[in-house]
């Protein structure tokens, strides 16, 4: 029992198995999952049903809230890439290409292939686009989800070094015997050696087979400054393949695109476009792959989530419990039995349960029994929803 150093609790746990079967006797309340919701609100509830387990709550703090902070936290930042790279396509371009504009390509630098299918998923919540194979693992799993993911053929390093410098164009048209087909897309990482050098190939030497082939090459940078690898990408092979100037104004290129891959981040995508339309170029033109950026540089800090508690039940009557540091204000916790509810002009609040009765807190398990079980088309739909209303105002 004190092995390391701690007792457990072994009566208590007995306690469960003999009396409840061992499942446990909690009420879990949440928010639906998609629902997007300011911060500072509570998302989620949990409460014993047996006062013999008035324990158990905070037991189980550290499962519960390491199953929310992570998925939601790398799915609000996606959505709100999401947000970002919609704005530059409603100005410049096809608002329709927003699915597939931002590419998970974290799955190598997560600590865990759970980590992997947690964050994954939640990435593909607003997007399509991801190499992040556990992804769809997991949301064939846990949501009985399928083609929910998409990812094109795609050169690494490795397949154009190997075949040495001087036949890195030799690299490149293997790629396109393989895969370009008239209506494919694929992606041609091209600053193994001269990211410019190669944008001039593919618009000469290789300008002919690109185009005869009918696919859509896209073209990867991979080194440099975002902004300016980019934009001159961009010049290089408008003077070379052309562009199409789309119905808002901006240029659209023919036949190629372009996908940022590396050093990528919210900051650096807003430049990038921004760069792009200001020299009149379509959002059209480019995607964004984001790696550990994406799926591992997020910490439960980021957006401040917590567990507190927040109401004791003591001979039958319900007592407000908060903690309120001195120095610090902004670690006030909630009190009292909360409710998260909608206001009369639309906006969402956290409140004491004890005056309201419309509580967007819903029971999602309750003693062992999972009593929700949303589909990932429905938790896609209601991230949707709220993207398009918030355009559309």
């Amino acid at each position: 029992i004190l092995a390391h150093g701690l007792p457990f609790y072994r009566g208590g746990w007995e306690y469960i198995v003999k009396k409840h079967g061992g499942h446990l006797p909690v009420l879990i309340k949440a928010v639906p999952e998609g629902s997007v919701i300011p911060t500072k609100n509570v998302l989620a509830t949990i409460e014993n049903t047996d006062p013999n387990c008035y324990w158990l709550t905070s037991f189980l703090e550290t499962a519960l809230l390491r199953s929310i902070w992570y998925p939601t936290t790398v799915c609000t930042n996606s959505y709100k890439t999401k947000e970002l790279i919609l704005n530059y396509l409603i100005r410049t371009g096809d608002p329709n290409l927003i699915d597939f504009k931002l590419h998970d390509f974290g799955f190598r630098g997560v600590s865990s292939l759970e980590s992997g299918g947690i964050g994954g998923l939640a990435h593909l919540v607003n997007f399509k686009g991801t190499d992040t194979v556990a992804a769809l693992l997991y949301g064939k799993k846990y949501y009985n989800a399928t083609n929910i993911g998409f990812s094109i053929p795609a050169m690494e390093h490795s397949t154009v070094t190997s075949w040495g410098r001087e036949h890195e164009l030799d690299s490149f048209r293997n790629m396109m015997n393989i895969y370009a087909k008239p209506g494919a897309i694929l992606a041609c990482v091209s600053d193994s050696y001269d990211i410019y050098a190669a944008c001039e190939s593919w618009g000469t030497e290789l300008k002919e087979e690109v185009i005869e082939s009918g696919a859509t090459i896209v073209i990867r940078p991979d080194s440099g400054d975002p902004v300016d690898v980019n934009l001159k990408c961009a010049e290089i092979l408008d003077a070379r393949f052309g562009s199409t100037v789309n119905s808002k104004g901006f240029k659209v290129l023919n036949n190629v695109r372009l996908i940022q891959g590396d050093g990528v981040s919210y900051e650096v995508i807003d430049r990038v476009l921004h760069v792009l339309e200001t020299n009149h170029f379509s959002a059209d033109n480019v995607a964004f792959g984001q790696g550990g950026g994406l799926l591992q540089d997020v910490t439960r800090d980021d957006y401040r989530f917590a567990m507190k508690c927040s109401a004791i039940r003591i001979s039958g009557e319900w007592k407000d419990v908060y903690k309120d540091p001195i120095t610090d204000a902004g670690k006030t916790s909630k009190k009292g039995r909360l409710q998260l509810i909608r206001t009369g002009d639309g906006e969402i609040q956290t409140v004491n349960e004890r005056p309201w009765n419309h509580d967007l807190l819903i029971p999602v398990y309750e003693n062992g029994e999972l009593l929700v079980d949303q589909s990932f088309d429905e938790v896609r739909t209601l991230a949707n929803h709220h993207l398009h209303n918030s355009f559309s105002k």
